[in-house]
């Protein structure tokens, strides 16, 4: 197949195959996207492409990310695009060789993804319930709320389910996530509730609008907007009020942090850890794992600030002074 005649086409053949061959999520294609765009666009402006580009070309472009001062984490996920890219073009033979075969990236660096304690689930959930213009907006805020906390869901997986998998009061819903793949995730009777609430207001709305001549909706949380469903960023900008009503940091609370409590709080409760794999719909067990250290640190900080012989340990940490009991031993 011969190479395209510029780097655009470069991307979008790239991406078409992307999603027919591999089945990318949109959202990974979006994100490959504008990752190789602004590649180009660095090569562009040095006269060079896809084509003729070097592994010395690359490099220069990575340090210029660095010192554009991006993060490791997009840095690493350029690269990634990058050798994505030039994997594929090597295997259409577009190319003779592979420029970014042999370049070492940043790396992500590694930390605990953040959670909250059950309380605070509990203060963003009463929020959703008294947040909203009207008594409509305070009933999809609940069910939203308690379907993510429920479930464990993506909020991609929530904001998009269809109305269809969410009929005849079930159980389990039936989730699309990454690749296409399907999963089955339980619902708690709180979310049950919120769910058969919702639906009420929802067909109500939907019958009304659709007798003015509107489209009848296919999506549980439908939007007049481009997707035609509720967007990933309305529902972060929603999470971020209910932290602000629930009296919880902005800055500690997402769509995904809800997810990460979810797995936590299952694991602290006795769940198996491949129960929690499949409910999360990794692909990998180690992803899952991760919640295993977050549970240990939880554990380890709430020993040293709660266990009377832990307090001399935990001041001394922060650089205080332990506590003294003049009654103590000083032998034990």
């Amino acid at each position: 197949m011969p190479a395209p005649r510029d780097d655009l086409q470069w991307i979008s053949t790239f991406l078409d195959a992307q999603a027919a061959d591999l089945g990318a999520a949109h959202n990974t294609l979006l994100a490959y996207g504008r990752d190789l765009k602004d590649v180009a666009a660095w090569l562009a402006a040095r006269q060079i492409g896809f084509e003729t580009a070097s592994r010395d070309q690359i490099e220069s472009y990575l340090i210029a990310c660095d010192a554009e001062g991006l993060s490791r984490a997009t840095r690493a996920r350029r690269l990634s695009a990058i050798k994505q890219i030039y994997r594929f073009a090597f295997d259409e033979g577009w190319r003779n060789d592979n420029p970014a075969i042999q370049i070492k990236g940043p790396g992500r660096q590694k930390s605990l993804p953040k959670t909250l304690e059950v309380i605070e689930v509990d203060k963003l959930l009463d929020a959703a319930r008294q947040s909203g213009r009207n008594l409509p907006d305070r009933i999809r805020n609940t069910c939203l709320m308690e379907l993510l906390y429920a479930t464990g869901m993506r909020v991609s997986e929530l904001v998009g389910l269809p109305v269809t998998a969410a009929r005849g009061d079930p159980r389990m819903l039936l989730v699309l996530g990454k690749g296409g793949k399907e999963r089955m995730v339980p619902l708690s009777p709180p979310a049950r509730d919120a769910l058969a609430a919702w639906l009420a207001h929802r067909d109500k709305a939907e019958e009304a609008a659709v007798a003015k001549g509107a489209p009848p909706s296919r999506y549980l949380f439908p939007s007049r907007g481009k997707s035609g469903h509720l967007t990933r960023h309305r529902f972060y900008l929603l999470i971020k009020e209910f932290a602000v009503t629930a009296g919880i940091s902005p800055e500690a609370v997402s769509p995904h942090t809800l997810r990460h409590a979810f797995a936590t709080h299952l694991l602290a409760n006795g769940a198996d850890l491949r129960a929690i794999q499949a409910l999360l719909g990794h692909a990998d067990i180690a992803t899952t794992e991760i919640y295993t250290h977050v549970l240990d640190a939880r554990l380890s900080e709430l020993v040293l600030e709660h266990h009377p012989l832990a307090r001399g340990t935990a001041a001394a940490s922060k650089g205080g002074a332990p506590d003294t009991d003049t009654d103590a031993d000083t032998n034990d």
